[in-house]
């Protein structure tokens, strides 16, 4: 409650319902909309701005200050110019005492400092305001909050009955509680009489616009906004839609849901996905932490089953309002997940795809929903290939396919780009002069690297090691290893292979075998290679999807004998020594 008597009270409430109406038909309906819908939590529509809180800052600012500078400068700006005539030319006086016992004259040691020049005009004049009569501020908006309940106030703040669709609900809910509160504003203002170097208009705006947030940001919606808002969403509702995102894992679930996931489910049946109320819960490998997700929700089924996943499963579900969200099992989630389904109820098919589920590959683990509407119908098991879902289902687990023993690489500094050499039957000296670099020139890695850098200079250079069997040959973002001279070269007293990959997703997988080059291609597809290359290739299908420089590197390890592995590269790193390219 505030100060002011309850005669002042009633007065101030025929003064502002006589006032009201000059101000509400000069508000501009986007600014209007804005102020309506914040109210509005953010995940009920791309057009509400949410219920925000705004915290005092550390130098005891009002928190309608906070709030009218949280709003940004553009709508308080257009506000300030549609309002500040007719709040000039207003008559004031009439309005009762609103100040008393609240107004002590200036500091004398005052020393105004202008405010910042991203704040508004209105916003400013409302800061310097505050420094020059504390507590005006707090006493508008409590003044402000007090009226908005009053008999006499409270029907002029309704929506009236011709504003049917969602923005003109919006739009008049906002103009109503802006025109109360700016009329308030104008009385205090006027009363508190500040100095010249405050501009009345613009600081009875910006307290307006202050108090009306604070006001509007607690107000009960309009009863007819509901049923408006869902209508504006069904008809802007677009298909396809694709987004990302990530969601906080707990008890090894998330989920795409209407509501809450369930504290329980069973994923014995496919390993992986369990059905529940308005949604579908899905078992990850790790226990809590962050993974990636992608979501796409679709007008139809998709043509063709998607490849890279190593776990895919289809199954339906129903939902009883629609607007599903991708979430954790607190009901969290990353902002472009949420709501995303259609936008009505009805039968639902989620197809889940799955990769990085087992231990090793954690820091890999990711998912894609894909959702369409469509009648329910038996659940479908696409590829059930990780070892955690050969668990969950009590089925004997499957070997781990040789190319996920090089996951390690996308950890690792080579995940970019890089070359990865290995060459048989040749000393390290010799696979470097294979290469074009001096053995006996050997230097420091990270003074090659600066001196690069210092240069912006790209030569090549190389790292090695002497691997018993073989020598491995390290390129860090280089392609040296793909040179069909160099690999003739490399491979005179045996064999010498190489896999190349770089961000971009080119990659050269390369066979030689006694000074002859057997093949060097980009591993898409099949086709014919000569037998010590195809006995390489074997079983690996570079047409599926992922883990190609994996899979690569299985080939490279397959052809000579020797793989790298991430102690290889930890002892190259160790040792530090690189070898500049000259030949």
């Amino acid at each position: 409650m505030t100060d002011v008597s309850a005669q002042a009270s009633e007065g101030l409430a025929a003064f502002a319902a006589a006032t009201m109406p000059a101000f509400v038909e000069r508000i501009p309906a986007m600014p209007a909309r804005l102020l309506g819908r914040l109210a509005v939590p953010e995940e009920a529509g791309s057009h509400s701005v949410g219920a925000h809180r705004f915290d005092h800052s550390a130098g005891g600012e009002p928190e309608c200050v906070t709030a009218l500078r949280a709003l940004g400068p553009l709508p308080v700006e257009r506000l300030l110019g549609a309002l500040e005539l007719v709040v000039g030319g207003h008559d004031w006086s009439c309005a009762p005492d609103l100040v008393a016992g609240l107004l002590r004259p200036p500091d004398a040691q005052y020393v105004w400092m202008a405010a910042g020049g991203h704040d508004s005009e209105a916003t400013s004049a409302t800061a310097l305001l505050h420094r020059l009569r504390p507590g005006l501020a707090d006493r508008t908006v409590a003044l402000v909050r007090e009226l908005a309940a009053h008999p006499v106030i409270a029907p002029l703040l309704a929506v009236k009955p011709a504003a049917t669709d969602e923005p003109s609900i919006a739009a008049e809910h906002g103009a109503a509680h802006l025109g109360l509160a700016v009329a308030v504003a104008g009385a205090v203002v006027h009363q508190a009489a500040p100095p010249v170097i405050v501009d009345r208009a613009a600081a009875t705006v910006g307290l307006g616009v202050g108090a009306a947030v604070l006001l509007l940001r607690d107000a009960l919606m309009p009863p007819a906004y509901a049923a408006a808002l869902l209508a504006r969403i069904r008809a802007e509702y677009l298909l396809p839609r694709h987004m990302s995102g990530t969601v906080t894992v707990a008890e090894h679930r998330f989920g795409l849901a209407e509501h809450e996931l369930p504290e329980q489910a069973d994923f014995a049946g496919n390993g992986m996905v369990a059905v529940a109320d308005g949604g579908i819960v899905v078992r990850t490998g790790v226990a809590a932490g962050m993974v990636r997700v992608e979501l796409a929700v679709l007008a139809e089924a998709p043509d063709e089953l998607e490849s890279g996943w190593e776990e895919i499963v289809e199954v339906s579900w129903r939902a009883a309002e629609g607007r599903a969200s991708v979430m954790a099992p607190d009901g969290t989630g990353s902002r472009g997940l949420r709501r995303q389904t259609p936008p009505w109820p009805g039968e639902y098919r989620t197809r889940v795809h799955a990769r990085g589920r087992d231990d090793l590959d954690a820091e890999l683990e990711s998912y894609k929903l894909v959702v369409w509407g469509a009648p329910a119908a038996p659940e479908i098991a696409y590829k059930l290939t990780d070892q955690l879902g050969h668990r969950l289902r009590g089925d004997p687990e499957p070997a781990r396919p040789p190319e996920h023993a090089y996951r390690w690489i996308r950890r690792s500094s080579l995940s970019q780009a890089a070359t990865v050499t290995v060459v048989t039957g040749a000393t390290v000296e010799q696979a470097l002069r294979a290469f074009g670099a001096d053995p006996d020139q050997p230097e420091s890695v990270d003074d090659i690297q600066r001196d690069l850098s210092l240069r912006r200079a790209i030569d090549p250079w190389i790292t090695v090691l002497d691997g018993g069997d073989a020598v491995l040959v390290v390129e860090d973002n280089g392609f040296r290893g793909t040179d069909a001279a160099v690999l003739r070269n490399a491979s005179a007293g045996g064999r010498a292979a190489s896999m190349f990959w770089n961000v971009n997703a080119v990659t050269r997988l390369s066979f030689a075998e006694a000074g002859q080059l057997l093949a060097a291609f980009e591993p898409w597809g099949r086709d014919e290679y000569p037998p010590e290359v195809a006995a390489a290739l074997a079983g690996i299908d570079f047409a599926e999807l992922g883990d190609r420089s994996e899979k690569g590197l299985v080939a490279v390890a397959r052809f000579t004998g020797r793989g790298i592995t991430a102690a290889d590269l930890n002892r190259i790193r160790a040792d530090g020594i690189g070898y500049r390219i000259t030949g």
